[in-house]
């Protein structure tokens, strides 16, 4: 197996010009990264725009989390291919943090420590509880920018085409060909949710829909369950 020293990076998008911007220049700052890719299901902001400007490859798809991000993954050419929100921003040393975790061979991804931006109170402790839920369970979370080595991603399938919940069915198919890392790198990531619908409503609505996938809720239920205010 040869050493893994590329990051493809890819963010699903719709609607996020008031974000890309800013988290496009920090990935760009990633020394390791060859590529972005931008997978837009229906913008009608400037978001493919911006995107295009900051050199990113465009891609479009119907509405689907899952789909957008196996679309990108498809298209990717690095060793290492990186799941981004597009409201969460990436360190300097993410590159080098996410490929060094790959120098153990048994290791076929991995997700970045996080913190929120602008949190509110009971939203602190975020950084303890990622090391909590990877010591415990070996799971990362979606906007822990979670990465996969490219064979890896190739030997599951590719990323699950579900419209939710799509980190959770990447980690089931990913758990029995190795291991799961967590990366010496800190990403951040937007609090707007909170902010927008409530800190502990959020809160709930997140835990209800995991508790809910895990006892066998179909995907596109699961995703009117979050959706729902």
């Amino acid at each position: 197996m040869h050493a893994a020293t590329t990051l493809s990076i890819v963010i699903p998008a719709r609607n996020e010009a008031a974000e890309i911007a800013e988290t496009l220049r920090r990935a760009r700052a990633v020394p390791e990264v060859c590529e972005i890719i931008l997978v837009d299901c229906g913008s009608t902001d400037a978001t493919r725009d911006i995107a295009t400007a900051y050199g990113c490859t465009v891609l479009q798809c119907e509405p689907s989390r899952g789909r957008q991000l196996r679309l990108g993954a498809q298209h990717a050419r690095g060793d290492v291919v990186l799941l981004l929100h597009a409201d969460t921003w990436l360190p300097p040393e993410a590159g080098r943090a996410a490929l060094d975790c790959f120098g153990d061979e048994r290791v076929v991804a991995g997700g970045f420590y996080k913190r929120f931006r602008e949190p509110h109170w009971l939203m602190r402790g975020s950084r303890a509880r990622c090391w909590l839920r990877w010591a415990f369970f070996r799971r990362v979370l979606g906007d822990q920018a979670m990465f996969i080595r490219r064979s890896a991603l190739e030997q599951i399938g590719g990323v699950p085409d579900v419209p939710l919940m799509e980190e959770f069915e990447l980690l089931k198919r990913l758990h029995p060909l190795g291991r799961i890392a967590l990366a010496n790198a800190t990403a951040t990531t937007s609090a707007r949710k909170f902010h927008e619908h409530g800190v502990l409503r959020t809160y709930w609505r997140m835990a209800s829909v995991t508790a809910r996938y895990f006892l066998g809720t179909p995907p596109e239920e699961l995703r009117r369950a979050y959706e729902a205010r």
